[in-house]
């Protein structure tokens, strides 16, 4: 079937579909609006109180495909692709609960990646169909105090010692932290070697001796997502526990940023969908000065124009997505989207705002959190001005 064909003869939305999906990609996306308005919106109000979502919520999402999409059929996934993952990410971040959305997205996309791209078969067997199915729960922890998107410059070790290694240092910013069950831990093996061949990759789990969440870490947004700070002070694992080869983990990252950015930006293109909508019901109710706010030129023309830039937005990061589904190197998209798409959520979140007035302002409001929450997508995977550095060598 052609894009064309997909497109159809019809009308309205259905001429504006995008060509990169295909029939399948939307039934992905009606499926998890539906997840959305009945499951989540209803509800995630209190997962913002108590600072995670509870587990009975991811083990639905599970059951549901939401984990699996682009994992092996053997271990209960979809077979699907990188546009896939970004309809997850964009519906998810549509919720205008974005903790939530993170919650799933370090799960599928930022940590259990890690799992399956590195993983031998004894790993895969052993922990894929849990972690497709909700029941193990990943979070990854490559952050440190001193360490962000400086991936060479971690100071957590794990020394070899026969058949284990031992781990010791600290992790901070770690979402899913508090309540995961399996831990993608980068630690550098050999000091001796060049920083960018001194990074490992290591499987731990909850519970293990020596490893303990140091504190749970209270946010600006994102409230319904739990962030940890973690210690690991003589952590005894077994050396089976290696992901992939010793000295290769800074790699592994490297190539998983370039996921972890698409789906970043599409999930702040996501959240500024959602600020539109609910900005654009607001002002043509909402009266002042005898006529909907809707009847002032300069609100009308600013809504417009934004919207023209989150459609610029999502474009981009579909066709980043389109491009890594073909195979192709697309770094300089996927910086470029992340980049963009980082800054413009935040500038499309201020207007929304000001325009809901005194009652943007108030907790009640759903722009309210979506303000707050938008602030770290130009931090968080790589702020913005390291993805501008980004593109600029591939000027």
């Amino acid at each position: 079937m052609t894009a064309v064909d997909r497109l159809g003869a019809g009308t309205g939305d259905e001429l504006r579909r995008s060509p990169y999906f295909t029939e399948e990609h939307e039934a992905l996306r009606d499926q998890l609006r539906r997840f959305v308005e009945t499951e989540i919106k209803p509800h995630a109000l209190a997962w913002e109180d108590a600072g995670f979502v509870p587990r009975e919520v991811l083990r639905r999402m599970g059951e549901l495909g939401f984990f699996g999409i682009r994992y092996p059929a053997e271990y209960g996934g979809s077979e699907m692709d990188t546009l896939a993952t970004v309809i997850l990410a964009e519906e998810l971040g549509r919720s205008t609960f974005s903790g939530v959305a993170i919650t799933a997205l370090v799960h599928t996309d930022m940590a259990s990646v890690h799992v399956f791209n590195a993983g031998s078969k004894a790993q895969h067997a052993r922990y894929m169909p849990d972690i497709i199915a909700g029941r193990t729960i990943c979070a990854v922890a490559v952050t440190e105090p001193d360490a962000g998107s400086d991936v060479k410059g971690i100071r957590t070790t794990a020394r070899r010692e026969g058949e284990t290694y031992v781990l010791n240092g600290a992790k901070m910013f770690i979402t899913n932290g508090v309540h995961a069950d399996l831990y993608c831990v980068a630690a550098k093996t050999d000091l001796s070697a060049r920083p960018s061949q001194s990074v490992s990759i290591f499987l731990v789990e909850k519970g293990t001796p020596g490893f303990r969440v140091s504190r749970a870490l209270d946010k600006h947004g994102w409230r319904s997502s739990d962030t940890a700070e973690l210690v690991f002070e003589d952590c005894r694992i077994p050396a089976a526990n290696l992901l992939g080869q010793e000295g290769r983990g800074f790699y592994a990252i490297m190539r998983n940023f370039q996921n972890e950015r698409t789906v970043i930006g599409a999930m702040a293109m996501g959240e500024a969908q959602a600020a539109l909508d609910l900005t654009l019901d607001y002002v043509r109710t909402r009266k002042a000065f005898g006529a909907p706010l809707w009847e002032k030129q300069a609100i009308r023309q600013k809504l417009a124009m934004l919207s023209a830039k989150v459609e610029a937005g999502r474009q981009l990061v579909y066709h980043a997505a389109w491009l890594d589904a073909q195979g192709a190197e697309a770094t300089r998209e996927v910086s470029m989207a992340k980049a963009y798409c980082g800054e413009l959520v935040n500038e499309v979140m201020y207007a929304c705002l000001q325009f809901h007035g005194g009652m943007g302002f108030m907790r009640e409001s759903a722009i309210e959190r979506l303000t707050r929450d938008a602030r770290v997508q130009s931090i968080g995977g790589g702020a913005t001005e390291v993805m501008l550095e980004e593109v600029a060598k591939r000027l």
